[in-house]
């Protein structure tokens, strides 16, 4: 016979053993969880950075640009610097831009034809244009990469001080953000409906 002191231990044990591998299995989901949010704070960090890049370069364009004509038909003086300026500001603007829009979903898209398939074509084929996107993608980021170290010992004619290929840097940087959003909506799904991307369009629905 097994004594009734023994018994006891035998079942407080497993009372204790038993609610263990439920709580790791918690304690890990949770872990992923956390990972998983702290990763879309991080992009939501770099989408707002992208967002104030491309808002600025397009202020100042637009500041410039004028001081540029200003100074030619009303003072006289034909200034170099605003026009190459302007035109730095516009591709910063439309790398950086393009970064952010493919995140908030702002991209023109023509779904005439998509959405006249089942299900599984559209699920298919918003893959494809993702990968299509990756390619896009490495291809800024390797070619523009090259381009910008071959032209780092030239110098634009009107700014002297200015490094060629550093006019051409928004080209990789914005291909490598681009295809960190690429994939953060290959593997988690659209990120338009979080709020630092409908912000704007929170703040039209307050005032309608």
């Amino acid at each position: 016979m097994v004594p009734i002191r023994n018994l006891k231990l035998s079942a407080v044990s497993a009372r204790v053993c038993w609610p263990l591998p439920p709580f790791k299995l918690r304690t890990s989901s949770n872990l992923v969880y956390l990972m998983k949010q702290q990763l879309h704070n991080t992009l939501d960090v770099l989408y707002l950075a992208c967002i104030w890049i491309a808002g600025l370069s397009i202020l100042l364009m637009s500041l410039i640009i004028p001081v540029g004509v200003f100074a030619r038909y009303v003072l006289g003086v034909g200034a170099q610097w605003p026009e190459p300026i302007a035109i730095l500001l516009m591709v910063v603007f439309t790398f950086f831009g393009a970064a952010a829009a493919y995140r908030a979903g702002s991209h023109i898209a023509v779904a005439m034809m998509t959405d006249r398939l089942p299900p599984q074509q559209q699920a298919a084929c918003r893959v494809a244009v993702h990968l299509l996107m990756i390619v896009i993608s490495l291809f800024m980021v390797i070619y523009g990469t090259q381009l910008c170290l071959e032209t780092m010992g030239q110098n634009l004619a009107d700014l002297p001080w200015l490094p060629v290929g550093l006019t051409y840097s928004p080209v990789p940087l914005g291909g490598l953000l681009t295809l960190v959003f690429v994939l953060e909506n290959l593997f988690f799904g659209p990120q338009h409906q979080r709020a630092v991307s409908r912000f704007d369009h929170q703040a039209d629905e307050v005032g309608a």
